[in-house]
């Protein structure tokens, strides 16, 4: 217990045996320290200097010899307050950044990007990326839905719908296959009712996704980031649409 939450603070397993030794010792050397610990003095040494930065172990000097001692364990809270300071001023320092990981990334987005995604996980990272897409941009996609597939859908991520309507995403959708029905922010075209299609296509803000089942049935997709061809499948889709 008292362990792990050492761990949760950011000690390291050999610093947690020196500090709790510290604790039980009281003032001690280093090398009585190290024999408790069950480490090498060097190291012992070295993890002493670092609770000593954190502000858990102090030393003082007595007839020529140097004694380590732990401060008030209550000190600990000093360190989580520590770290959390190094965290804000992190988050700070990379909110400044990420202007320039955005131009990087941004530059590397003018080549196609094709993501892979395998069984139930995959197709709900694909849902979830489609409605954090839309909810930050047009918040309107277009769908070919086939009734093969779109049960894998609700199976991966059951509360889709619900998300995507509090988002307020529309879509548009023509329906490959029986089955459909329209929950709210959404239109429904039937390309056939007869026949089925493999593929599940979502196309939305410059990415075209595409879900269908693998060797072994079980569901597989992928993301293409690329303009050039989200404007054509948007293109397609909207002729088709029209004409239904």
């Amino acid at each position: 217990m008292i362990e792990s939450i050492l761990k949760k603070i950011g000690l390291n397993d050999k610093e947690i045996r020196v500090y709790l030794t510290c604790l039980k010792l009281g003032p001690s050397s280093v090398r009585k320290i190290a024999d408790n610990s069950e480490v090498n003095r060097g190291t012992a040494y070295d993890i002493l200097r670092s609770l000593i930065s954190l502000g858990l172990v102090t030393y003082y000097h007595q007839d020529k010899h140097q004694y380590f001692i732990a401060e008030d364990p209550a000190r600990l809270k000093d360190t989580v307050k520590q770290k959390q300071q190094q965290l804000l001023e992190t988050e700070q320092e990379l909110v400044a950044a990420i202007p320039q990981l955005q131009s990087l990334h941004d530059k590397a987005g003018e080549k196609p990007v094709a993501k892979y995604y395998e069984e139930l996980s995959g197709i709900k990272v694909i849902l979830q990326d489609l409605l954090n897409t839309c909810a930050a941009g047009s918040k309107h996609y277009y769908v070919y839905s086939s009734s093969a597939i779109k049960k894998h859908l609700y199976e991966a991520f059951r509360s889709f719908s619900a998300e995507r309507i509090k988002l307020g995403i529309k879509v548009q959708t023509i329906s490959i296959g029986p089955g459909g029905q329209t929950l709210g922010l959404d239109e429904r075209k039937w390309l056939t009712k007869s026949d089925s299609a493999p593929t599940y296509t979502l196309i939305y803000e410059d990415k075209v996704a595409m879900i269908s089942l693998g060797v072994d049935s079980k569901p597989i997709g992928v993301i293409v980031e690329d303009k050039n061809i989200y404007q054509t499948q948007k293109m397609l889709f909207d002729f088709i649409w029209a004409k239904l």
